[in-house]
Protein backbone atom coordinates (compact mmCIF):
# COMPACT_ATOMS: atom_id res chain seq x y z
CA UNK A 1 0.00 0.00 0.00
CA UNK A 2 2.74 2.27 0.66
CA UNK A 3 6.06 2.78 -0.96
CA UNK A 4 8.70 5.28 -0.11
CA UNK A 5 11.46 5.57 -3.20
CA UNK A 6 14.29 7.08 -1.26
CA UNK A 7 17.83 7.03 -0.59
CA UNK A 8 19.00 5.52 2.92
CA UNK A 9 21.74 9.12 3.00
CA UNK A 10 19.25 11.53 2.17
CA UNK A 11 18.15 14.11 5.29
CA UNK A 12 14.91 14.42 3.08
CA UNK A 13 14.56 10.95 3.16
CA UNK A 14 15.78 10.26 6.81
CA UNK A 15 12.91 12.56 8.03
CA UNK A 16 9.85 10.48 6.56
CA UNK A 17 11.53 7.88 7.21
CA UNK A 18 11.04 8.31 11.01
CA UNK A 19 7.59 9.56 11.18
CA UNK A 20 6.97 6.22 9.25
CA UNK A 21 8.89 4.35 12.21
CA UNK A 22 7.59 6.09 14.76
CA UNK A 23 3.41 5.30 13.68
CA UNK A 24 4.36 1.94 13.38
CA UNK A 25 3.27 2.54 9.18
CA UNK A 26 4.46 -0.59 7.35
CA UNK A 27 5.58 0.30 4.01
CA UNK A 28 7.94 -0.74 1.21
CA UNK A 29 11.49 0.66 1.39
CA UNK A 30 12.47 1.10 -2.30
CA UNK A 31 16.52 2.37 -2.00
CA UNK A 32 17.40 5.20 -5.31
CA UNK A 33 20.91 4.57 -5.95
CA UNK A 34 22.25 8.17 -6.23
CA UNK A 35 25.72 6.73 -8.21
CA UNK A 36 23.95 5.27 -10.79
CA UNK A 37 21.68 8.50 -11.18
CA UNK A 38 18.22 6.45 -10.48
CA UNK A 39 16.35 9.64 -9.42
CA UNK A 40 16.86 11.26 -12.84
CA UNK A 41 16.17 8.27 -15.03
CA UNK A 42 12.95 9.19 -17.06
CA UNK A 43 10.69 6.24 -14.96
CA UNK A 44 11.68 8.33 -12.30
CA UNK A 45 10.96 11.67 -13.30
CA UNK A 46 7.57 10.64 -14.19
CA UNK A 47 7.27 10.19 -10.24
CA UNK A 48 9.06 12.94 -9.05
CA UNK A 49 10.01 15.78 -11.88
CA UNK A 50 12.30 17.65 -9.40
CA UNK A 51 14.55 14.42 -9.54
CA UNK A 52 14.93 14.28 -6.03
CA UNK A 53 13.95 11.72 -2.73
CA UNK A 54 11.91 10.93 -1.52
CA UNK A 55 9.11 10.16 -3.17
CA UNK A 56 6.02 8.26 -1.66
CA UNK A 57 3.25 6.02 -3.71
CA UNK A 58 0.30 5.60 -1.75
CA UNK A 59 -1.73 2.32 -3.88
CA UNK A 60 -0.19 3.94 -6.51
CA UNK A 61 -0.83 7.98 -6.09
CA UNK A 62 2.77 10.21 -5.83
CA UNK A 63 2.57 12.02 -2.66
CA UNK A 64 5.63 14.68 -2.98
CA UNK A 65 8.23 16.40 -0.96
CA UNK A 66 9.15 15.23 2.70
CA UNK A 67 7.11 17.87 4.70
CA UNK A 68 4.39 17.10 2.43
CA UNK A 69 5.12 13.98 3.39
CA UNK A 70 5.30 13.94 7.10
CA UNK A 71 1.74 15.73 7.03
CA UNK A 72 -0.12 13.79 4.79
CA UNK A 73 1.04 10.49 6.84
CA UNK A 74 -0.38 11.90 10.08
CA UNK A 75 -3.67 13.01 8.43
CA UNK A 76 -4.23 9.78 6.89
CA UNK A 77 -2.80 7.18 9.72
CA UNK A 78 -3.82 9.54 13.02
CA UNK A 79 -3.52 6.86 15.60
CA UNK A 80 0.21 7.92 16.69
CA UNK A 81 -0.72 11.72 16.33
CA UNK A 82 2.45 13.66 15.55
CA UNK A 83 0.67 17.33 15.17
CA UNK A 84 -1.02 18.95 17.99
CA UNK A 85 -4.49 18.50 18.21
CA UNK A 86 -5.57 22.52 18.54
CA UNK A 87 -5.45 24.95 16.05
CA UNK A 88 -2.89 27.33 17.61
CA UNK A 89 -0.83 24.73 18.43
CA UNK A 90 -0.67 23.39 14.68
CA UNK A 91 0.42 26.84 13.52
CA UNK A 92 3.40 26.85 16.12
CA UNK A 93 4.42 23.49 14.95
CA UNK A 94 4.37 24.85 11.02
CA UNK A 95 6.36 27.80 12.06
CA UNK A 96 8.71 25.46 13.28
CA UNK A 97 8.44 23.36 10.16
CA UNK A 98 8.69 26.40 7.44
CA UNK A 99 11.70 27.53 9.50
CA UNK A 100 13.50 23.68 9.50
CA UNK A 101 12.80 23.42 6.13
CA UNK A 102 14.34 27.67 4.45
CA UNK A 103 16.85 27.57 7.29
CA UNK A 104 18.90 24.06 8.47
CA UNK A 105 17.61 21.82 6.11
CA UNK A 106 19.22 24.38 3.45
CA UNK A 107 22.28 24.89 5.38
CA UNK A 108 23.46 21.80 5.79
CA UNK A 109 23.83 21.01 2.21
CA UNK A 110 27.03 23.18 1.87
CA UNK A 111 29.21 21.66 4.42
CA UNK A 112 27.83 18.02 3.05
CA UNK A 113 28.63 18.79 -0.68
CA UNK A 114 31.95 20.53 0.22
CA UNK A 115 33.01 17.70 2.84
CA UNK A 116 31.58 14.82 0.73
CA UNK A 117 29.80 14.01 -2.01
CA UNK A 118 31.60 17.20 -4.33
CA UNK A 119 34.48 15.23 -4.95
CA UNK A 120 32.59 12.62 -7.55
CA UNK A 121 32.88 16.10 -9.79
CA UNK A 122 36.30 16.33 -9.55
CA UNK A 123 37.86 14.59 -12.58
CA UNK A 124 34.88 15.31 -14.66
CA UNK A 125 35.73 16.92 -18.11
CA UNK A 126 34.37 20.04 -18.94
CA UNK A 127 31.41 18.85 -21.08
CA UNK A 128 30.35 15.97 -18.37
CA UNK A 129 30.39 18.84 -15.51
CA UNK A 130 28.06 20.71 -17.74
CA UNK A 131 25.87 17.35 -18.52
CA UNK A 132 25.88 16.43 -14.72
CA UNK A 133 24.22 19.70 -13.94
CA UNK A 134 21.71 20.08 -16.85
CA UNK A 135 20.64 17.06 -15.68
CA UNK A 136 19.47 18.13 -12.36
CA UNK A 137 16.11 18.96 -12.45
CA UNK A 138 15.67 21.00 -9.28
CA UNK A 139 19.10 22.37 -8.46
CA UNK A 140 21.11 23.13 -11.67
CA UNK A 141 22.19 26.65 -9.66
CA UNK A 142 23.19 24.78 -6.42
CA UNK A 143 25.32 22.17 -8.75
CA UNK A 144 26.37 25.12 -11.06
CA UNK A 145 27.94 27.28 -8.15
CA UNK A 146 29.05 24.05 -6.53
CA UNK A 147 30.97 23.43 -9.44
CA UNK A 148 34.03 20.83 -9.36
CA UNK A 149 35.46 22.74 -6.07
CA UNK A 150 32.78 23.03 -3.69
CA UNK A 151 31.35 26.09 -2.56
CA UNK A 152 33.08 29.24 -1.46
CA UNK A 153 34.33 29.86 1.75
CA UNK A 154 31.83 32.45 2.67
CA UNK A 155 29.04 30.32 1.52
CA UNK A 156 30.35 27.62 3.81
CA UNK A 157 30.72 29.98 6.87
CA UNK A 158 27.02 31.48 5.93
CA UNK A 159 25.59 27.64 6.73
CA UNK A 160 27.62 27.03 9.49
CA UNK A 161 26.20 30.29 10.86
CA UNK A 162 22.89 29.15 10.21
CA UNK A 163 23.23 25.99 11.62
CA UNK A 164 24.17 27.83 14.98
CA UNK A 165 21.49 29.54 14.62
CA UNK A 166 19.33 26.45 14.67
CA UNK A 167 20.99 24.89 17.77
CA UNK A 168 20.06 28.20 19.56
CA UNK A 169 16.74 28.59 18.60
CA UNK A 170 16.07 24.96 19.59
CA UNK A 171 18.14 25.19 22.97
CA UNK A 172 15.80 28.45 23.67
CA UNK A 173 12.75 26.75 22.94
CA UNK A 174 13.55 23.53 25.16
CA UNK A 175 14.35 25.53 27.92
CA UNK A 176 11.00 24.57 29.55
CA UNK A 177 9.52 21.46 27.80
CA UNK A 178 10.36 18.37 26.08
CA UNK A 179 9.84 18.92 22.75
CA UNK A 180 10.20 22.06 20.50
CA UNK A 181 6.07 22.43 20.88
CA UNK A 182 5.77 21.22 24.16
CA UNK A 183 4.55 17.40 23.01
CA UNK A 184 6.45 15.06 20.54
CA UNK A 185 5.48 16.50 16.88
CA UNK A 186 6.17 15.97 13.30
CA UNK A 187 8.91 19.50 14.12
CA UNK A 188 11.01 16.91 16.18
CA UNK A 189 11.19 14.62 13.66
CA UNK A 190 11.76 17.08 10.46
CA UNK A 191 15.31 18.51 12.18
CA UNK A 192 16.65 15.10 13.42
CA UNK A 193 18.48 14.72 9.73
CA UNK A 194 20.04 17.85 10.06
CA UNK A 195 21.25 17.30 13.49
CA UNK A 196 22.25 13.62 13.31
CA UNK A 197 24.40 14.99 9.72
CA UNK A 198 25.93 18.00 11.52
CA UNK A 199 27.30 15.41 13.99
CA UNK A 200 28.65 12.91 11.04
CA UNK A 201 30.56 16.12 9.72
CA UNK A 202 32.19 16.64 12.61
CA UNK A 203 29.72 20.07 13.70
CA UNK A 204 28.50 18.79 17.06
CA UNK A 205 30.30 21.38 18.72
CA UNK A 206 27.64 23.88 17.84
CA UNK A 207 25.37 22.59 20.88
CA UNK A 208 28.45 21.63 23.22
CA UNK A 209 26.79 24.60 25.79
CA UNK A 210 23.30 24.11 25.03
CA UNK A 211 22.13 22.14 27.54
CA UNK A 212 18.22 21.48 26.49
CA UNK A 213 19.46 20.77 23.29
CA UNK A 214 21.64 17.78 24.14
CA UNK A 215 19.31 16.47 26.56
CA UNK A 216 16.74 16.84 23.53
CA UNK A 217 19.02 15.18 20.77
CA UNK A 218 19.59 12.30 23.49
CA UNK A 219 15.81 12.07 24.18
CA UNK A 220 15.62 11.52 20.44
CA UNK A 221 18.29 8.91 19.47
CA UNK A 222 16.70 6.41 22.51
CA UNK A 223 13.30 6.50 20.36
CA UNK A 224 13.23 3.09 18.43
CA UNK A 225 12.27 4.95 15.25
CA UNK A 226 15.55 6.86 15.37
CA UNK A 227 17.67 3.45 15.61
CA UNK A 228 15.36 1.83 12.69
CA UNK A 229 15.91 5.02 10.43
CA UNK A 230 19.50 4.96 10.94
CA UNK A 231 20.61 1.48 9.98
CA UNK A 232 24.56 0.79 9.14
CA UNK A 233 24.97 2.96 5.11
CA UNK A 234 22.73 5.84 6.56
CA UNK A 235 25.66 8.02 7.51
CA UNK A 236 28.25 9.64 5.45
CA UNK A 237 30.65 8.12 7.52
CA UNK A 238 29.60 4.79 6.93
CA UNK A 239 30.58 5.11 3.35
CA UNK A 240 33.18 7.45 2.88
CA UNK A 241 36.53 6.77 5.31
CA UNK A 242 37.80 9.94 5.41
CA UNK A 243 35.80 13.22 5.26
CA UNK A 244 37.79 16.65 5.71
CA UNK A 245 37.33 18.38 8.86
CA UNK A 246 35.47 21.01 9.13
CA UNK A 247 36.44 24.68 9.22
Amino acid sequence: MLELLNNPISTCSQKVRLVLHEKGIDFTDTRIDFRAKEHLTPEYLAINPDGVVPSLLHDGQPILDSSVIMEYLDEVFPDVPLSPRDPVGRAKMRKWLRFIEEVPTVAIRIPSFNQVFVRHRADLSDADLEDDTNARTLRRTFYREMGRTGFSDARLQESYDRLRETVTRMDDALADRDWLCVDLTLADFCVVPTIDRMRDLGLSEAWSDKPHMKRWWEAMQARPAYRATYYPGTRVTDIYDEIGEPA
